[in-house]
């Protein structure tokens, strides 16, 4: 069996994608170059890697074999490419961290700012997905370290949790659910909304919570910030869902209620996640340890609780 990395990386995405038509466009492959590749995989071992039926594909005995050593190559040549580009001329080792939206807001830009000032000689590429892409991300080895809401399943990854990471919604004062302390989301629907842009990771998630409740939000802007969308609810122009630790920073400036929602999927908490911790380059095992830090000094109460607060 002569398999290269190519191949390997085209079946995990075979594989993740649930078609080949779906694999090919990740590997960015022709569909008849994908084709061609799984046969000639499933020739040279002599056995079906995977089971074709209508809706696609899913891996045969062997080909869930093949997924696990699969993915530790590809991980492992990642980590190797990071490892020796920084002796490479004129380049130095690019660390890929993956984190959601309340990630990139409240802990993760400012643990990298001190990170990158302490070691100039690492570069870092900061991606902000949402939690379910950031998994896939750091299985097949195109991130190193992920952040996640522990509301996603994880697969095989070790965790480590860094704080508390609850949702939260927020209204001007005097609004019909300023008073309250906590509040289902579907009560909700019936108040118009501020949101974030869309393509927004956390966005994405709030929308995929409307769906089994048959209803939508009603929007009335799309904003980029968090900023920004507190200041447009301090305004009257609606009511939104954020991370309550992004709110903090920006209830000196607004004048803003918080009060807390019922509904599991906001009782989370963000996850740092890698394939093996004691396979993460040098650089990603220092930042990993300074996120767990900095993550245990924020797990602190923020700001007294919730509405009022």
């Amino acid at each position: 069996m002569t398999y290269d990395l190519t191949d390997l990386q085209l079946f995990l995405q075979v594989v993740d994608q649930g078609s080949i038509t779906g694999g090919a466009d990740r590997a960015h492959l022709s569909l008849a170059s994908a084709s061609a590749r799984i046969k000639a995989m499933e020739k040279a071992l002599g056995a079906p890697l995977l089971i074709r039926h209508r809706r696609g594909v899913v891996p045969s005995p062997a080909g869930w074999l093949l997924v696990a050593h699969a993915r530790e190559v590809v991980g492992q040549m990642a980590r190797m490419r990071s490892d020796l580009s920084r002796y490479s001329d004129g380049l130095r080792p690019t660390l890929v961290i993956s984190a959601n939206t309340s990630a990139t807001e409240t802990l993760v830009s400012s643990v990298i700012v001190d990170f990158m000032a302490d070691n100039p000689d690492i570069d870092l590429e900061l991606e902000e997905r949402p939690s379910h892409e950031i998994v896939a991300a750091v299985t097949e080895g195109r991130a190193e370290l992920g952040i996640i809401a522990d509301t996603v399943d994880s697969g095989r990854l070790e965790r480590a949790v860094l704080r508390p990471d609850p949702l939260v919604v927020i209204t001007r004062p005097g609004h019909a659910l300023a008073t309250r302390a906590h509040v289902a989301f579907s009560e909700c629907l019936g108040h118009p909304f501020v949101g974030f842009t869309e393509g927004n990771p956390l966005q994405e998630h709030l929308s995929g919570q409307t769906q089994p409740l048959g209803l939508r939000p009603r929007y009335r802007a799309h904003l980029p910030t968090t900023e920004a969308i507190c200041g447009a609810v301090a305004a009257g122009v609606g009511i939104a869902v954020v991370p309550a630790r992004a709110v903090v920073r920006w209830r000196r400036a607004y004048d803003l209620r918080v009060v807390e929602l019922t509904n599991s999927w906001a009782k989370r908490n963000l996850l740092l996640c890698s394939r093996r911790r004691a396979g993460l380059s040098e650089a990603a095992a220092a930042l990993a340890a300074r996120l767990e830090a900095d993550g245990e000094t924020a797990a602190a109460p923020a700001d007294g609780g919730a509405e009022g607060a």
